[in-house]
């Protein structure tokens, strides 16, 4: 597959002739939260050909910003992880996150698929560092069938597929009061009293949960317009 450039010697543009191709940013994105095997992408990236996943993989690679790796045991299994130059897209990717919520988001189209594996990114992006200072716990969160882990470090954010080992703290819901929360339709308390949402482990850590994240309010692109 030919790649197309802008013939432009500009920073920007020669970042774009790297990532700006359809689908690459996403690809970026999934594994900016770990090593993922094939069938991990195409299941994260639905609507992605396997043809398609392939070829993006192959510039990836080809252009030093993924590798190919084997997941150490028990998986042992092929798998693909970024270089150091693609983790360093990572702040690029959260800035665009960012700017998203605000600016993009709106409420979800009955065509758009949703997966809660994609609020990792979506939680660095509105992670606020001040609001974690001095605090260190493991936090856990089961959305449907999908469970993933946050480490707070002194106002330093980790985010992680899968259960943790020894959470402080777990938080449970459905997908459903998990998109109502990022829509702004209902707070955490609010989905816990409703029992939309459960909560169990230290008082403290779940205490602090409250002001660790904050989702920016959609804003319209337009006078008066709606935000997507």
């Amino acid at each position: 597959m030919e790649q197309r450039t802008y013939n432009q010697y500009c920073a920007t543009a020669r970042t774009l002739d790297l990532v700006g191709e359809r689908w690459t940013l996403l690809l970026i994105r999934e594994l900016l939260t770990g090593p993922k095997r094939f069938g991990d992408l195409q299941a994260g990236l639905r609507g992605l050909g396997t043809g398609l996943l392939a070829a993006r993989l192959k510039h990836l690679e080809r252009e030093g910003l993924a590798r190919k790796i084997t997941l150490p045991p028990p998986a042992r299994t092929p798998a693909y992880a970024l270089t150091r130059a693609g983790e360093e897209l990572g702040p690029a990717v959260l800035a665009l996150a960012r700017w998203g919520l605000r600016w993009a988001m709106g409420e979800r189209r009955e065509t758009e698929t949703f997966h809660p594996g994609w609020a990792l990114l979506g939680l660095r992006a509105c992670f606020d560092a001040e609001a974690a200072a001095g605090l260190r716990a493991v936090y856990e969160f089961r959305v449907g069938e999908e469970v993933f882990h946050v480490r707070i470090d002194d106002g330093a954010i980790d985010t992680l597929h899968g259960p943790a080992q020894r959470p402080d703290a777990t938080v449970t819901m459905s997908e459903e009061a998990f998109l109502g929360l990022t829509g702004h339709a209902l707070t955490l308390a609010e989905a816990i009293e409703s029992r939309a949402a459960s909560a169990s482990g230290d008082e403290e850590a779940l205490r602090r949960l409250k002001g660790l994240f904050r989702l920016p309010s959609p804003h319209p692109r337009t006078p008066g317009g709606p935000s997507s």
